[in-house]
């Protein structure tokens, strides 16, 4: 993909750094990601990879903006409270950068849709605040060979890791970290539990950053490392991940062959 003028001086700042440079710029122009919500940890994705130039950016998210959104979910505003939060998306990013084409998709992401959604796509970030539909995302991503970058934030914590167990090797899935989602009402939400707005925006422009790196190749990849943060001491703990030889998705003698599992989740 040829770089425009007005393009090279857009991303000046990137193509100087030898670790992208214009072959990267342009990967990252020619790129597709489907970001799944548009709440703490989707808009600060949305927003740092469309400043990116990351050139086709799905938003899937069937809720509409509240004003109890807007103390983290810094891409809404308070005249788009009752707009659905996937345009609202559109609206910003259209702001933000006109190299950057949105599809907002007002709905759930279910069985029935996340496979036909996530083969439109080169990547998936997934920013969703139940395990329904973190599990449902994994999933989805392993079957179709997509990788996945996942971040979680609860209260003052927050987590991150990227997922390509798809690739072999060393390269674990979210089921080899977390077998099971845990009993309904035993891990609380962000709507019960609380959430630091701030943090939202540190994990997800971490999570930006994981994507950038592997679209251009950038640097080492998070696969393989699960990174745990802590808000109130301010530290950082990076720990190592394998695959999990009895992985029911990922393993030798798998157990999940498709998304019939998911058909009765209620998710995003």
């Amino acid at each position: 993909m040829a770089i425009s003028d007005t393009q090279v001086e857009r991303y000046a700042r990137h193509i100087l750094l030898p670790e992208i440079g214009g072959a990267g710029q342009a990967r990252l122009l020619a790129a597709k990601v489907l970001v799944v919500g548009a709440g703490g940890l989707g808009t600060p994705v949305i927003q740092y990879l469309a400043a990116a130039g990351v050139g086709t950016i799905g938003v899937v998210d069937d809720d509409d903006v509240d004003l109890s959104n807007l103390q983290r979910q810094v891409i809404h505003t308070t005249d788009r409270i009752g707009m659905a939060k996937a345009e609202s998306a559109r609206v910003a990013v259209g702001q933000i950068n006109p190299d950057v084409n949105l599809v907002p998709y007002k709905q759930r992401l279910t069985a029935d849709n996340a496979t036909d959604l996530i083969a439109e796509y080169d990547i998936v970030a997934d920013g969703s605040d139940n395990f329904e539909t973190r599990f449902l995302v994994n999933d989805a991503c392993y079957l179709a060979k997509k990788t996945l970058v996942s971040g979680a934030i609860l209260r003052f914590d927050g987590q991150l890791s990227t997922f390509k167990a798809h690739e072999g090797g060393t390269n674990p899935c979210y089921r080899c970290v977390f077998p099971e989602a845990p009993p309904p009402g035993q891990i609380p939400t962000c709507a019960e539990a609380g959430v630091l707005g701030s943090l939202c925006g540190v994990v997800g422009s971490l999570q930006a950053t994981e994507i950038i790196k592997e679209i251009t190749g950038a640097g080492d990849s998070l696969s393989g490392a699960l990174l745990i943060i802590d808000g109130l001491s301010t530290t950082f703990r990076r720990v190592g991940i394998k695959p999990d030889p009895a992985c029911a998705l990922c393993g030798p003698r798998p157990r999940i062959r498709d998304l019939s599992a998911h058909v009765k989740t209620t998710a995003l």
